[in-house]
């Protein structure tokens, strides 16, 4: 069998067969399949040539997390906040008297975009919209916080409560405390106070720096903005009380600032030449002013509530005088010279309403009020001079006269140098807040008033609390 399989040979396809059978299989591969079917091969079956390859696309980064933002306030409706005073950066240390020349910054809000329903103009935000605002405005929020503060505090302490608190809150006692320092009553302290509240009936406050040397303001600033009562004071040492009214849960609504906002353009406090006196006048005071002995240095951080009283009385025998502020920063001696003009030459001037001073004569009445607020003209505010046609020039003499009898020489070489003036008057009226402040009432507790009237003792509440600023 092999042999014959072997044997036989290879048998060879005609040429005819050969093509036909390409010729089928052409066909078959090219039929109507592709017409038929639509069909389209996947990219992975047509082949690609080496040079064409692409690499795969690579995954995307994942996004990098963010906190959620406060300025971000999509969808959410601005704060609003029924305080009856204007918002302002620093309560005690800027002034509504004196207008700023120009800003710093444009005015964004600090309290961030959209977050409060009120206008920050730079300065503050008013409670009062001034495009839209009257004076009549004015007098109803005023009066909105007087009858606030007068519902929270209700009926006044007693003698033996006011100890009581006041013992409270000595050093020894708790560790509870507000510091009041450079930049004085800010805006957010108020949250810190009604902070303290939620614990305590009252609370410590030391104040240190350049606002001490206006204590009577800090304490007027720190009652009017609160709705509390100072129930006792040690130099640079308060104790603010909340009221009998008052409930945490009730607290006002504070919305915080976000950031410090820049100070405005205020008018050079030092001039080239000092008014009423020449050039080389100006130069030869400058002289003698930093050759004076000083007449007290400051320390930084330290309480300056005595330096008015010492400023006042070195008026009575010198012409210059030099207070040494070596180690203090520039914007603090600063601040305490503007402070030290402001104080020296202010005046009490009560609440009433009055005339106004002019060349036509004594008294002159507008056209348009019969009466005006005396005080509006003593400190400054000639916008309203201005809207009643009053002559700007004969009202500025008169409060130079009588205002401005103290004069800054010059900053330089980290001293202060005041002048007294050419016409100079001790002033012989003026009030001034004592080391120790007094607030016993002679009213309460007859039976301890009875008891130091008959050891020879009045009331005077100088009771011997420790303050800590021996610290």
């Amino acid at each position: 069998m092999l042999r014959l399989f072997s044997r036989q040979k290879n048998q060879v396809l005609p040429l005819s067969a050969t093509r036909h059978l390409f010729s089928t299989t052409t066909a078959a591969a090219s039929s109507n399949l592709y017409s038929k079917y639509s069909f389209v091969p996947p990219p992975s079956l047509k082949p690609q040539s080496p040079s064409s390859t692409q690499s795969p696309p690579k995954k995307q980064p994942k996004p990098r997390y963010r906190p959620p933002s406060s300025l971000d306030r999509t969808g959410e409706k601005p704060l609003q906040s029924k305080l009856p005073f204007d918002f302002r950066f620093s309560y005690t240390e800027s002034s509504t008297d004196v207008r700023p020349i120009g800003l710093r910054e444009p005015k964004y809000s600090p309290f961030g975009p959209g977050k409060l329903d009120r206008v920050w103009t730079g300065v503050c935000a008013p409670v009062v919209d001034p495009k839209v605002g009257s004076p009549e405005d004015e007098k109803t929020v005023e009066e909105k916080r007087r009858v606030a503060r007068e519902r929270i505090q209700g009926e006044p302490l007693t003698n033996a409560e006011r100890k009581a608190l006041v013992e409270r809150c000595q050093r020894h006692k708790t560790k509870r405390q507000v510091n009041l320092g450079r930049d004085g009553l800010t805006h957010n302290m108020l949250n810190d106070i009604h902070n303290n509240w939620k614990h305590s009936e009252a609370v410590r406050i030391k104040c240190m720096g350049v606002p001490t040397v206006d204590m009577k303001n800090v304490c007027t600033q720190l009652e009017d903005k609160t709705f509390g009562k100072i129930i006792h004071r040690h130099g640079g040492l308060l104790v603010l009380y909340r009221g009998r009214n008052y409930h945490p849960k009730k607290r006002p609504v504070i919305p915080l600032m976000l950031w410090k906002p820049h100070e405005p353009v205020y008018p050079r406090l030092i001039k080239t030449t000092i008014d009423g006196l020449s050039i080389e006048e100006t130069k030869e005071m400058r002289k003698r002013g930093l050759a004076v002995p000083a007449l007290t240095k400051l320390a930084k951080n330290g309480y300056y509530g005595s330096l008015v009283p010492m400023v006042r009385d070195a008026f009575l025998t010198e012409e210059l005088v030099r207070i040494d502020c070596k180690g203090l920063q520039k914007s603090d001696y600063k601040k305490i010279g503007c402070k030290l003009r402001a104080k020296l030459t202010q005046k009490e001037f009560p609440s009433v309403w009055g005339v106004i001073p002019s060349k036509q004569g004594w008294p002159y009445r507008s056209s348009k009020f019969d009466l005006i607020k005396f005080e509006d003209f003593v400190w400054g505010r000639f916008d309203l001079i201005l809207a009643h046609s009053i002559k700007i020039r004969s009202l500025v003499q008169w409060s130079l006269a009588d205002l401005v009898p103290c004069i800054l020489v010059t900053f330089d070489k980290e001293q202060i140098v005041v002048w007294r003036g050419q016409n100079y008057k001790p002033s012989e009226d003026g009030f001034f807040l004592t080391e120790r402040e007094p607030f016993d009432h002679s009213g309460n507790d007859l039976d301890d008033h009875e008891v130091e009237n008959q050891n020879g003792e009045g009331i005077t509440g100088n009771s011997d609390y420790y303050s800590g600023d021996s610290d």
